[in-house]
């Protein structure tokens, strides 16, 4: 089977208070051999980059609406003169808001939407072939 990655490079912003970010270099990734889920590597050019991985349809749903609860929350919102989408993560070692640039994060999703639309996503899995292989045995 073959497989497709989308991916996108971005500078997110970290937020430390109300008065201060700090740029984040970042890479989105949706990859079709893994359909439900979206990838975000952060410090791509550090020798140890950060990875998280949560499920496409919150990142989706996040564009337009608050949402998610946990580890990941994502939620749109305005800045002064623009839109973005922030995201909140959290772990045991500690926690980070995340500011996104709206246009560039629907844009991407959009091309994943294109390559596997939503409710199709089992049909990347290939599921049914490897039972009809298991079966046929």
């Amino acid at each position: 089977m073959h497989y497709t990655v989308v991916e996108r490079e971005l500078e997110l912003n970290l937020i430390l208070s109300s008065e201060r970010s700090v740029p984040v270099p970042a890479r989105l990734s949706y990859r079709t051999e893994d359909p439900y889920a979206v990838h975000i590597a952060f410090h791509i050019n550090s020798e140890h980059p950060v990875n998280w991985t949560f499920a496409r349809e919150l990142l989706v749903e996040g564009v337009f609406r608050p949402c998610g609860h946990g580890d990941v929350r994502v939620w749109p919102t305005k800045s002064p003169g623009r839109s973005i989408v922030l995201i909140a993560l959290s772990s045991p070692d500690g926690d980070a808001l995340l500011e996104a640039p709206s246009a560039q994060v629907s844009t991407w999703l959009e091309r994943t939407l294109r390559l596997v639309p939503p409710g199709s996503e089992s049909e990347q899995l290939g599921i049914d072939d490897a039972l009809d292989q298991l079966l046929a045995q």
